[in-house]
């Protein structure tokens, strides 16, 4: 049952708002969630990395998380909260808290303990067999130090329960390509790598979880919709010019660059981060609005 579940096209990783007092802006949150969606967005990532979540307090986590549950009830759209980490136990302690809430978990590669293939595998079948919504692994070996070989993706695509990959490589790798050509049945493959969006789908990728699609959503649908339709005159321009945009939004550390931008367009009240991240320079701003205007060209 919890592998009847089809992960297709883009899905945002909300930034969490802040107001000029420094609380999270429950409101812009929602006012953000409606406009991407109403953009053509699959679906919404709630405490994904672009969100912040290490630097909100478990209240707030759950504040955030019930404005895009209730957002993406309303409007039919997919749910997926970011929870997991470096303990198998609490990992599952948390999946747990999703029952009833979301779609779909997005759980990182175990970072810092970087255990063998072996063990991340036996981490989410541990996680899978026990969730109350299926798992999307995040696999993104710069901020795990954990990489897994195409076989290893493909076994943890075979687990009942987990349902798709966010890919995160930093590159179109030969086992990026592999993977691609040989895909688990029901097990989705969607970018998290921003700039490498336009050469996955190419390569048979079910779309992306993309920070910079808050900024340009309904182009990133398109872009999705037209590699799918086989429209390739079309696609490859419109992919090279958000792939720039990718580059200009994470010249700086993310989200910095995607907030800044929002809270220079009126989305949201502050392009305030917290701590360790700091506000991003006018420079990458003025250039990531350079880029984004020229996505519509």
């Amino acid at each position: 049952m919890l592998k009847a579940m089809e992960l297709h096209g883009i899905y945002v990783p909300l930034v969490t708002p802040f107001a000029e007092d420094g609380t999270v802006a429950l409101e812009a949150l929602e006012s953000l969630a409606r406009s991407v969606l109403a953009e053509g967005a699959s679906g919404l990532v709630a405490l994904g990395t672009t969100g912040e979540p290490a630097a909100l307090s478990p209240e707030e986590k759950r504040e955030v998380v019930e404005v895009c549950a209730r957002v993406c009830r309303e409007r039919g759209a997919t749910l997926i909260v970011g929870a997991g980490g470096s303990d198998t136990g609490q990992s599952a302690v948390a999946l747990q808290e999703l029952a009833g809430v979301a779609d779909a978990a997005l759980v990182p590669v175990p970072p810092f303990v970087r255990p063998s293939e072996e063990g991340v595998l036996a981490h989410f079948a541990h996680l899978a067999e026990r969730s109350p919504v299926p798992l999307m692994t995040y696999h993104i070996p710069y901020r795990t130090g954990q990489a897994l070989g195409v076989n290893a993706l493909r076994r943890l695509g075979r687990l009942p329960g987990v349902v798709g990959v966010k890919l995160a490589m930093g590159a179109v790798d030969q086992d990026t390509v592999e993977l691609l050509g040989d895909l688990p049945p029901g097990f989705a493959v969607l970018a998290g790598e921003d700039a490498f969006l336009a050469p996955l789908l190419a390569l048979g990728a079910a779309g992306g979880i993309l920070a910079s699609a808050h900024l340009a959503t309904g182009h990133y649908v398109e872009l999705v919709d037209a590699w799918q339709k086989g429209n390739v005159a079309h696609a490859r321009p419109l992919g090279h010019r958000l792939a720039s945009l990718a580059r200009a939004v994470f010249s700086e550390p993310n989200p910095t660059v995607v907030k800044a931008v929002l809270a220079a367009e009126g989305r949201i009240p502050t392009a305030a981060v917290r701590l360790p991240l700091l506000p991003a320079s006018e420079t990458a701003v003025a250039q990531a609005l350079s880029c984004l205007g020229a996505v519509a060209r």
